[in-house]
């Protein structure tokens, strides 16, 4: 089945197109996050607006709005519309925070926190995926996004401190460099554990203590680094 059929032949196909993959964002906002307990509306109008389809390969696009992950090539994945929106609340996001994420991989998650007002600074450690990622965060307008490519593991110190950092991929512990980049009175969002089994734990950093919360089992690929998996 197509993405996007052809429903009314008096419509110009991109315009027919875009109401196609509106239609299918509200499905998914309505049948996958709202259930599943993501309410917050700011969250729920950034996964409404973005259009997922475009950060996949084209032979994905089909399945872009479903309930799961997908391949993005090279090992990597978009994960599933749930988990990034949990991530996402979790972060507490209201617009003007200096965000850190590590691990952009297709920008997808970039691009929900941008469009949620976040000034976002992106770290992936492979070259294509980021370049991909930059050329299509700006074709979409966020130009707010900043890509490197680098290990992801050890922050960018440069940007530091950051209100805000969200690991899309399993470190086996928490990088002591992100640490030490947090704000005081800021929120690290990341999956630790082993392999195929991790939690996603909520850090709240105030002064030199750090206050961790468990939101739930999670399933990310490995987060490699200096202070992550062996490259």
């Amino acid at each position: 089945m197509r993405l996007f059929p052809r429903r009314n032949g008096s419509k110009e196909p991109e315009e027919e197109a875009e109401g196609a993959a509106a239609r299918l964002r509200r499905e998914m906002v309505d049948r996958q996050l709202r259930p599943r307990g993501i309410r917050d509306p700011r969250v729920l109008e950034a996964f409404l607006e973005v259009p997922r389809h475009r950060f996949v390969p084209a032979s994905m696009a089909p399945y872009a709005y479903e309930d799961h992950p997908l391949s993005i090539g090279q090992g990597q994945t978009i994960s599933q519309p749930y988990i990034v929106a949990l991530m996402t609340r979790e972060l507490q996001v209201r617009g003007g925070e200096k965000v850190l994420e590590v691990g952009t991989g297709s920008g997808y998650q970039a691009a929900i926190l941008a469009h949620m007002g976040a000034e976002v600074f992106g770290v992936e450690r492979l070259p294509a995926l980021a370049e991909r990622a930059r050329t299509l965060l700006r074709e979409l307008g966020y130009d707010g996004v900043r890509l490197d490519v680098g290990d992801g593991t050890l922050g960018l110190p440069r940007e530091a401190p950051f209100d805000r950092i969200i690991v899309t991929a399993a470190a086996p512990e928490i990088p002591p460099s992100l640490k030490d980049q947090l704000a005081d009175g800021g929120l690290l969002v990341i999956p630790v554990g082993e392999s195929f089994s991790q939690v996603l734990l909520v850090i709240r950093r105030e002064g030199d203590r750090f206050h961790t919360r468990n939101a739930g089992g999670v399933v990310f690929v490995k987060l490699k680094g200096k202070e992550g998996w062996p490259a």
